[in-house]
């Protein structure tokens, strides 16, 4: 045997595993469909409303605080039982714009106050606990800065807590620039698959599943039942969900009820925000997993638990599957045409269209969408995906083997509208050296679409070509939207 068949017996062997989480999230739709219904109402209804703290955790954001803070104070809920609190410990003008606009809004008669950390310790777990020191509610709301709840959110939520048993509730994200560009629209497709499909199927089935760090309302009383907001990992919203569950609290989630918010538009901060989801996933997992088999919990809560938090170990399989694209190529175009021949074909087919296709069509169908638009950004969808791969496994990797690296903010620049111009605004994803080694990986996928189509390859060449683009695409806009060209071509006309 050659080195080239070990390649591509190694190959297939990822494949397969991929095509196990690919085949995980048609089990997902099957568990949504058998659910597909309007949310449920609350059980019971509060005979008075209980106080509900909502609170603000900021970083630098001199852009979004105040129109957050705005939303805040137009909340439809009783000014007597309302508190908010702005928990700010940024290092810019964002604290004097906050403490501006709450003095404002106390003058209105507005319970607001303005907690300012110089001490970051814990990052938004540590804003939080320390808010939470001090709150008067017995139940909390939390919105990071992008957010712009509806003025209903709160009246639709906190009734669900008549039931002594619910300890949180989480609202559906919606996406504010969605239409700004093409990132964006590929970034609010995954976020409807993860909270339309996932969170409904798993909260409907009886299955675990998270608070997503914001547009949710949270007990109490559960949150210290639980341990309180812990910062030993950088999900700290995962980890607590997983904990208070554990505990025995119940979770609602309302799919019919959206929280709108921006999604990144610079890659580099969707990079980072990704960077930090996937770590903190690997952290949680490490964390929490042995637990939760050793629970009493039915065991098809506990696997899928293994599903949700191992779900970013495919980023690391992808780039060994990249890696291992050029010999198994090679070693395809040896083989005579037969079974082995169909497996390869199908399997790579049922990995890219079955699985993940299927799941985010089914997604945008359910979110009344047309036929052409939950179509026609499948293969960004694809490309980027393959993309980032880069990113979220170095991710993993220091999650998984414990490597410290510094807490990365996601930017926000206050960007609704495709004419708005952002790239002169403050605040950038973090710079790093892997947008090299992603055009590295791009300009590997040129050789290997070469040695394809050499060998007469032509059924792969389409995925192949996924693969390249993603790379490429990823790469390139990193570097572009970091301004790198723009300062080489001013160097370049002063030389």
């Amino acid at each position: 045997m050659t080195v080239f068949q070990l390649a591509l017996i190694g190959y297939l062997a990822v494949l397969t595993i991929l095509a196990i989480y690919g085949a995980h999230r048609l089990h997902l739709i099957w568990l949504y469909k058998r659910s597909r219904r309007p949310d449920a109402p609350p059980a019971g209804r509060f005979e008075e409303l209980p106080v509900v703290t909502v609170q603000l955790p900021l970083f630098n954001e001199r852009y979004v605080a105040e129109r957050l803070l705005d939303s805040v104070a137009a909340l439809d809920y009783p000014r007597d039982k309302l508190e908010i609190q702005v928990l700010d410990d940024s290092t810019d003008d964002t604290t004097e714009i906050v403490r501006a606009k709450v003095d404002a809004l106390r003058a209105e008669g507005v319970d607001a106050v303005v907690i300012h950390r110089t001490d970051r310790t814990g990052f938004k777990a540590g804003a939080l606990e320390n808010g939470l020191q001090s709150a008067r509610g017995e139940f909390v709301a939390i919105f990071d800065a992008d957010f712009v709840p509806k003025p209903d959110m709160l009246a639709r939520t906190v009734h669900y807590f008549a039931d002594p048993e619910i300890g949180m509730v989480q609202t559906r994200w919606d996406h504010l620039n969605r239409d700004f560009s093409l990132l964006t629209q590929v970034q609010s497709i995954y976020l409807d698959g993860h909270f339309v499909i996932e969170h409904t199927a798993r909260h409907r089935s009886g299955r675990f599943f998270n608070f997503n760090g914001t547009g949710g309302v949270w007990r109490r009383s559960a949150i210290q039942d639980a341990g309180g907001w812990q910062h030993d990992t950088l999900t700290e919203d995962l980890d607590l969900s997983y904990r208070a569950q554990l505990k025995g609290w119940r979770f609602i989630f309302l799919k019919d009820l959206t929280s709108p918010a921006e999604v990144p538009v610079d890659i580099n901060a969707f990079k980072s925000q990704q960077f930090r989801w996937a770590k903190g996933s690997a952290q949680t997992m490490k964390k929490l997993l042995p637990r939760i088999w050793r629970s009493d919990y039915p065991l098809r809560n506990k696997i899928e638990a293994t599903f949700h938090l191992t779900a970013n170990v495919g980023y690391p399989l992808m780039v060994v599957l990249s890696l291992l694209m050029l010999p198994a190529v090679q070693a395809r175009a040896t083989i005579k045409p037969g079974s082995l021949d169909l497996i390869y074909d199908l399997s790579l087919f049922m990995l890219a269209f079955v699985g993940v296709c299927y799941f985010y069509v089914y997604c945008q169908r359910e979110n009344d969408r047309s036929f052409w638009d939950r179509i026609r950004f499948l293969p960004a969808l694809l490309a980027i995906g393959i993309g980032m791969c880069i990113n979220n496994t170095k991710a993993v990797l220091e999650g998984f083997f414990g490597i410290d690296s510094p807490f990365m903010r996601t930017p926000k620049h206050n960007v609704t509208a495709k004419s708005a111009d952002w790239k002169k605004k403050a605040y950038r994803g973090v710079r790093s050296f892997l947008p090299a080694i992603e055009l590295g990986m791009a300009a590997y996928f040129v050789v290997v679409v070469f040695v394809a189509l050499q060998n007469g390859l032509f059924a792969i060449v389409a995925f192949l070509l996924l693969f390249l683009a993603g790379y490429l695409y990823v790469g390139w806009l990193s570097l572009f939207q970091r301004g790198l060209f723009t300062t080489l071509r001013s160097l370049a006309r002063t030389a």
